[in-house]
């Protein structure tokens, strides 16, 4: 038969008590919940490393642009999986579509690039 043993409880001071601040320094700011949720959702859309490879390449494009045509033999995935994931990024306002004739162009949308970075500051 075990024997039970009391382990002291260490007592937190008011102030942490009530706040959940257990070294007194507070913290506060950072991001609201819509800010966290808005972030989230564009995270999300970059972090698939598909998702990935398709923005790099569009980026490397001395035009700044690609046409799906050109980004499907790329990552070496059937053209409706391509375009599902180039779909997902336009969502996120991260490319931009245009349809030219039969062939859907995908370029960068610089400032949401920076909305990905901002994130981090």
């Amino acid at each position: 038969m075990t024997e039970e043993v009391a382990v002291p409880v260490r007592e937190l001071p008011l102030a942490a008590a009530t706040t959940g601040a257990c070294c007194g320094i507070g913290v506060e700011g950072g991001l609201t919940r819509e800010q966290a949720e808005a972030s989230a959702t564009l995270l999300k859309a970059v972090a698939d490393p598909v998702r990935l490879r398709l923005l790099s390449a569009i980026r490397a494009t001395d035009a700044g642009e690609a046409c799906v045509c050109d980004l499907t033999p790329l990552v070496g995935l059937s053209q409706p999986t391509v375009s599902h994931h180039l779909k997902v990024l336009v969502e996120a306002g991260l490319l931009e579509r245009e349809k030219r004739g039969a062939w859907a162009w995908f370029r960068l949308v610089p400032t949401r690039l920076d909305d990905v970075a901002a994130i981090f500051r």
